[in-house]
């Protein structure tokens, strides 16, 4: 799909494959009926393989580049802020920083503190000067799966994939 017309997609289905030492994500556009529809993307990751900014993975930051190297924006946790509740934050040149958090204080809690509800479904609500731009929503299921909402009409969708795929890769949940 070229650019232009995955800029136009305001929802994804992000879904992991299990395989064997790699993660496998495949990214499809959502039909107007709510099913899915054509392949948008495929990603794949060796796992322990992200490549942060930095060794210490306290707040690491996460660069995205387009397929000839040319930066698209980046993304990085808050540390501090994640302590509780989960807390990205994500920059694209031209728009102002986006924070994504957790939307649920009482999930985010349990997941943290009751390993065994680490299963739990979440939603990250990513906003900018209190509008939203973004959200993700991991769905129940055997598999991660995920619905992607991209209401901004500025923000890349390579970027967004990228902070969704990395939400599932990086969360450790």
């Amino acid at each position: 799909m070229q650019l232009d017309g995955l800029q136009a997609q305001h929802q994804f289905h992000v879904r992991q494959r299990i395989r064997m030492m790699v993660n496998q994500y495949e990214v499809r556009a959502v039909a107007a009926d709510g099913t899915e529809g054509a392949l948008l993307a495929f990603a794949q990751q060796k796992r322990l393989a992200f490549k942060a900014r930095q060794r210490l993975d306290l707040g690491a930051t996460y660069d995205v580049t387009d397929h000839a190297g040319t930066p698209i924006g980046l993304f990085r946790k808050d540390f501090t802020q994640s302590l509780f509740r989960s807390t990205w934050h994500v920059e694209q040149a031209g728009l102002p920083q986006i924070t994504g958090q957790e939307r649920s204080m009482p999930v985010a809690l349990l997941r943290r503190f009751v390993d065994s509800l680490s299963w739990l479904p979440y939603h990250f609500d990513f906003t900018a000067g209190g509008q939203p731009v973004f959200s993700v929503i991991k769905q129940w299921g055997l598999r991660d799966r995920y619905v992607v909402e991209v209401p901004h009409p500025q923000i890349d969708r390579r970027l967004v994939i990228a902070m969704a795929i990395g939400l599932d890769a990086l969360q450790g949940r």
